[in-house]
């Protein structure tokens, strides 16, 4: 399955490429995907989906790892892009996110030796698992959202506009969409900080431990309940939001996804 996804993201954005970003194409904009495109795009889907299924569930054990944080992260991403495309023109982000995509498909299987979880066969502890997984995977989302919107804003201002900037959203069509992300992602962390304060017994089997993973949890949503508090009581908004959203995913990545890294890649553990 993590083939046949890398495979049909890769053939996708081939497709693109020659249809719509070489030669006179480039003076054209197309309209969008095309309905076999999109049925494409979402077959490509439910195989990244099914394979990534399989890569953290084998029975009553459950697996997990950077490969597949990423895999699940990119996942979210084109299924989101996916979703927006029916309400407005994605076609700059889907060529940057296919190959992407593609790569990260095959993720679980070069670095298939992710960790056990323990309490997986807790309904609960599953739960808790997943509203975490798509809390980090959307705000890590918005992470990469804001940085492409700042080269845009910057490439706006210097009046150089590849094809690909020119191919992107509005910018204020953009914006919408990074605050839906964090949004999103801001109630699931909450509701995963909440269940993981108050419920740590049943869910891990001890009490909760205050490591630095709790910490830097605890400072990202502080900081992104200052972003989304000072955007609906005074509009912040370009590079302010852009900086605040940034330093809310440093402060995430660093309460798990970068200590995995070290202890799975570097040292081997």
């Amino acid at each position: 399955m993590h083939l046949l996804a890398a495979a049909l993201y890769a053939g996708l954005a081939g497709h693109l490429w020659r249809t719509r970003w070489r030669g006179p194409a480039l003076d054209h904009p197309g309209g969008g995907l095309a309905l076999g495109e999109r049925g494409l795009l979402l077959v490509a889907l439910l195989a990244h989906g099914a394979s990534l299924r399989m890569a953290i569930f084998d029975g009553e054990t459950m697996r997990f790892g950077f490969a597949i944080a990423i895999s699940v992260m990119l996942w979210l991403a084109i299924a989101l892009y996916w979703i927006e495309s029916f309400y407005a023109r994605m076609d700059g982000l889907q060529v940057l996110g296919l190959p992407t995509a593609a790569v990260a498909a095959l993720l679980p299987a070069v670095f298939p030796d992710g960790h056990a979880l323990s309490n997986a066969g807790s309904g609960a502890f599953r739960l808790h698992f997943l509203m975490a997984m798509l809390a980090y995977s959307l705000f890590t989302l918005a992470a990469l959202h804001a940085l492409l919107m700042a080269v845009a804003e910057r490439k706006l201002h210097q009046g150089r506009i590849s094809p690909f900037l020119a191919a992107l959203p509005p910018l204020l069509t953009m914006e919408a969409l990074l605050f839906r992300l964090i949004h999103v992602a801001f109630v699931l962390l909450t509701l995963t900080l909440v269940s993981g304060v108050f419920f740590s017994e049943t869910l891990f089997g001890k009490a909760l431990s205050f490591n630095h993973k709790t910490i830097f949890a605890i400072l990202s949503w502080l900081i992104f309940a200052a972003l989304l508090t000072g955007r609906h009581l005074r509009g912040w908004r370009g590079r302010l939001a852009l900086r605040w959203t940034l330093a809310g995913f440093v402060a995430l990545l660093l309460a798990y996804v970068g200590s995995r890294f070290v202890l799975e890649v570097i040292l081997g553990r």
